[in-house]
């Protein structure tokens, strides 16, 4: 009667160890499996915060290496003929401007502000010259919307205060004769145009 009690015992010890071994074997494995979704949060944070570090420097160099000066958007209002508006550069690359853009071509008059901040609103190159310039050096601006058609407007402007100057939405190129070349305006144009907030084809 001693003997069986002393083995059921043993036999309960057993099972007891048996149970705590399980539990500890299963408590284990739920700390590995925390550990190894805590590895895979980190890893995945840290590709995250790498892909958008990159992004961040291809940004800034891609910005930096680009043509012109960027000036910040003075948004796209539309306003009606006659409003006065103050801009950030001269000539606007964005701001108020009427409802209806130009054609784009070249033309031997000059038009209005807010109409051709419009164009550039479209995605549009706007070239404008002061009027004093040379025939040839007029020949070879009007040139680009041969070259380009659509999405370029030439213009004289006798408010520009250099010679030339090339813009597009939010940028801008001047320089006087002198520094002209037909590579500055072409990779202008190519690094801006179609690229306006509203998208025309």
């Amino acid at each position: 009667m001693f003997c069986r009690k002393i083995i059921a015992e043993v036999d309960i010890l057993g099972m007891e160890t048996k149970k705590e071994f399980k539990v500890g074997r299963i408590e284990e494995a739920i700390r590995k499996k925390r550990f190894q979704q805590i590895g895979w949060t980190i890893g995945v944070l840290m590709v995250i915060g790498a892909l958008i570090l990159a992004g961040v420097s291809y940004s800034r160099w891609k910005n930096k290496n680009l043509p012109g000066v960027a000036y910040p958007n003075q948004g796209q209002e539309h306003v009606e003929s006659g409003h006065q508006h103050e801009y950030n550069s001269n000539p606007p690359t964005s701001g108020w401007h009427f409802a209806v853009p130009s054609d784009w071509g070249v033309y031997k008059e000059e038009l209005p502000d807010g109409t051709l901040i419009h164009n550039l609103e479209h995605g549009g190159i706007w070239i404008s010259y002061k009027p004093g310039i040379s025939e040839e050096l007029r020949s070879k601006l009007e040139s680009f919307y041969e070259r380009y058609g659509r999405k370029v407007i030439v213009t004289p402007r006798a408010g520009n205060d250099t010679d030339i100057a090339v813009a597009a939405w939010t940028h801008l190129d001047k320089f006087n004769a002198p520094e002209y070349s037909d590579e500055r305006v072409d990779k202008f144009i190519r690094a801006f145009r179609n690229k306006g907030p509203e998208f025309v084809p």
